[in-house]
């Protein structure tokens, strides 16, 4: 890859995710307190995701990958996502945020398959060269966090009394407009071009629920939708915890997770190849737990390492849960369904599994709601408790010896 390329897709990922991060993070307590949304309504807002999720193989396998650029799509999504970030920032109230949130949302899920169709295609070697490109993502959403917290002080108590958080909506909307029209400098990436009728089953991954007839495969994609119950808990409540207990620039303290992230999926293959992968995978559960009793039992003054390390683990929690699980489905899967496995894990987890978690931390956030705030304690103690049966479940019926080899290793 030329270094003209390489610059323009490592800018385009830093923008992609830089995007994202400027408010996905910090959603929940810009709902909480610019739209006193409950929790009921907040699970509705973070559901929009999945939502997303679900659709966004329709626009990719039946619009993207046959009639039109990849580059050029994503453009024309980040243009019109930029003109919904801008109605999210003017919003006052849920009824009139939700229906912008939900649009963008659709449009936003598609642009990651996107990037990474534009990224791909300019590689001879992907397994070696797409890490050094994804990397700037995740530089791209610390840099947005670090912003809001540092440099900005949006989420600093005075920010968010003052309504300052709505401002996360206007730099998304900067960002996404930036990307829009730098996405028509991209390099080229044609359609795929098929005669014949693309099946709504294929672009589902449908196909490859053929693979559930083998029992530990079966096992491990309901043990992935049970997981991403938990899951839900922190995209949803951990910024307003944080903010609500006294932590200072909690968004910033946050990217620690972008952080480890990082530092775990460099570790990830030599565990993966010395432990397999049932213990891999069984790490990844008990440190969703483990992150949730930290968060339950710790506070902002003498116990505030336990929130750092609970942030920390993000990387534990993510990429040797998720990320193993992707590879495993890879092996599981042969070359006949590859991307249908995948997309399958893709739609369980981000799509059922993620509303049903939603839904679930709404409810529990609702009920555990005190004049004064929240009883915190009992809204992380309940997803530790569902990470831990989910890690007993998995230890006791999952037991697949097979080897899976981790490519690259």
């Amino acid at each position: 890859m030329n270094l003209s390329n390489r610059i323009k897709l490592s800018s385009m990922m830093f923008l992609e995710f830089f995007i994202w991060g400027s408010w996905f993070v910090t959603l929940g307590t810009f709902l909480g307190n610019n739209l006193n949304a409950s929790g009921s309504q907040s699970a509705a807002v973070f559901s929009t995701q999945s939502w997303g999720a679900i659709i966004a193989p329709f626009i990719i396998g039946m619009i993207a990958d046959r009639f039109f650029n990849a580059e050029k799509i994503l453009g024309i999504l980040h243009l019109v996502g930029a003109v919904l970030m801008y109605q999210m920032y003017n919003a006052t109230d849920i009824s009139a945020f939700y229906p912008y949130v939900l649009s963008y949302m659709i449009l936003f899920m598609p642009t990651l398959a996107l990037v990474n169709s534009v990224s791909f295609n300019q590689m001879k070697d992907p397994e070696k060269e797409f890490s050094t490109i994804r990397v700037w993502g995740t530089i791209g959403w610390i840099v947005a966090g670090l912003l809001i917290s540092f440099v900005f002080h949006w989420d600093s108590a005075d920010g968010i009394k003052s309504g300052f958080m709505k401002n996360t909506f206007m730099m998304a909307g900067v960002g996404s407009l930036i990307l829009g029209i730098f996405s028509f400098a991209l390099p080229a990436t044609a359609p795929k071009v098929s005669k014949e009728k693309v099946k709504v089953s294929e672009i589902l991954g449908l196909d490859a629920l053929k693979l559930l007839k083998d029992k530990n495969f079966a096992i491990f994609f309901v043990s992935s939708i049970l997981i991403c119950i938990p899951l839900a808990f922190y995209y949803q409540n951990a910024n307003p915890f944080l903010s609500n207990i006294g932590v200072d620039n909690p968004t910033g303290k946050m990217t620690i997770g972008q952080m480890s992230e990082v530092l775990f999926l460099l570790l990830l293959p030599v565990f993966f190849s010395r432990f397999g992968f049932k213990k891999t995978i069984l790490v990844g559960m008990l440190a969703w737990a483990l992150r949730y009793a930290l968060f339950a039992y710790g506070n902002a003054s003498d116990l505030s390492f336990m929130l750092i390390i609970g942030i920390a683990l993000h990387g534990v929690c993510y990429d040797f849960f998720f990320v193993s699980g992707q590879i495993y489905t890879n092996s599981k899967a042969g070359v006949q369904y590859k991307s249908a496995a995948q997309g399958l894990i893709t739609l369980a987890t981000y799509g059922i599994g993620m509303l049903i978690g939603f839904e679930v931390a709404g409810s529990i956030t609702d009920t555990y709601k005190m004049a004064d705030g929240f009883d915190w304690k009992m809204i992380w103690v309940i997803p530790a408790g569902i990470a831990a049966v989910v890690f007993l479940l998995f230890a006791v019926l999952f037991n697949d010896k097979e080897k899976v080899k981790v490519e690259g290793v």
